[in-house]
């Protein structure tokens, strides 16, 4: 069933992406790529944080991701997770291609990548700052820019008292 209170908040790039991963010839790789999990995020799939652009066939299938930060530890594991999980589907022959232009933006994630982000403790990334993923309060300061990994900041709820981190926009 769709939440079209979601949908409705879908930003524009992430309409476009939808559509895109929608018309596609390989839409049921798509379908099998939203097993790899951002291995700093889990649970976030490549897909819903925006780092899964496309797929599609040259000499063998080309997997194209976006890295969400130059230097991303992640990708690496990522990288791997994505050849490991079509191997097991058959796919044997796969290239993946680094996509850099357009970069990443948060505006490429889902509002359920959003929604699961808090949900595991994660404030989401918003344009007027954080807000406590735990009370919801917007009363947060910032503890250190940079948390427990490069994307993201710690903060702490003025009113709940708890730290948390903020998934950066970007």
């Amino acid at each position: 069933m769709i939440d079209r209170d979601l949908v409705a908040l879908e930003t524009p790039e992430y309409v476009a992406r939808r559509a895109r991963r929608d018309a596609s010839d390989f839409r049921e790789v798509f379908d099998l790529l939203d097993a790899v999990r951002d291995p700093e995020l889990p649970e976030l799939s490549i897909w819903d944080l925006g780092v899964l652009r496309d797929v599609r066939k040259d000499e063998v299938l080309v997997v194209a991701i976006t890295p969400t930060y130059s230097g991303c530890p992640a990708l690496d594991v990522i990288r791997q997770d994505i050849v490991e999980c079509l191997r097991i589907a058959g796919i044997d022959k796969v290239e993946i291609e680094d996509q850099v232009i357009p970069a990443w933006s948060t505006d490429l994630m889902s509002q359920a990548a959003r929604t699961r982000l808090r949900s595991g403790g994660v404030a989401p990334p918003a344009p007027h700052g954080a807000a406590c993923p735990v009370c919801g309060s917007v009363s947060v300061e910032v503890i250190s820019q940079f948390g427990s990994t490069a994307c993201k900041a710690l903060y702490r709820c003025l009113t709940c008292r708890e730290p948390f981190d903020y998934f950066k926009e970007h």
